[in-house]
């Protein structure tokens, strides 16, 4: 059984995630992440990678990782990467999707952490780690976007030049997601 889920993980790449959404979805999601961003001072990345790396499938296999934390861990490693922490504000959510283990990982800045809630972010992983199973994969993402700009939108609104809110046209991080 380890050995197969294992070999889950080698069998998707990058291709299998844009087959899955397509050029469409990622432009739709890309326009509602630059959306939601004009409505709060946040950053939202999202990266969908679709299988873990080869080093983290080695751990599962030698050390029995649970897969739960090794999808933590490399989120956690893309949020670094894709330097969700250096925004302004520290106010960056990555999203963080492994399609093969229908997950979806939440890592706030800390900026962020203190209005989230683990509570919070966990009942909203739950709902959208269904919708990932059920082949859902656009929608999933798209109501991750939803809930993290609302989220932002309440705790970090957005200021135009002009001290009104509003305004948030230059976004510190890609709006459209990254397939890896």
């Amino acid at each position: 059984m380890i050995l197969l889920r294992a070999l889950r993980h080698l069998w998707l790449d990058s291709g299998d995630v844009h087959r899955a959404l397509g050029r469409e979805a990622l432009d739709r999601l890309a326009a509602q992440v630059r959306d939601s961003e004009r409505r709060h001072s946040g950053e939202i990345c999202v990266c969908v990678e679709a299988s873990l790396p080869l080093r983290y499938l080695w751990r599962h296999v030698r050390h029995r990782t649970a897969f739960a934390d090794l999808a933590h861990e490399r989120a956690l490693e893309l949020f670094a990467e894709q330097r969700v922490w250096d925004t302004e504000h520290n106010n960056g959510v990555l999203i963080y999707v492994l399609p093969v283990e229908h997950r979806i990982e939440l890592i706030a800045d800390r900026g962020v952490v203190p209005h989230g809630g683990a509570t919070h972010w966990q009942a909203l992983m739950r709902d959208i780690s269904t919708r990932f199973a059920g082949g859902r994969l656009e929608d999933g993402i798209s109501q991750a976007v939803d809930a993290v700009g609302g989220v932002l939108q309440s705790r970090f609104p957005a200021l135009g030049t002009d001290g009104l809110t509003g305004g948030n046209e230059e976004g510190e991080l890609p709006d459209r997601p990254v397939i890896l």
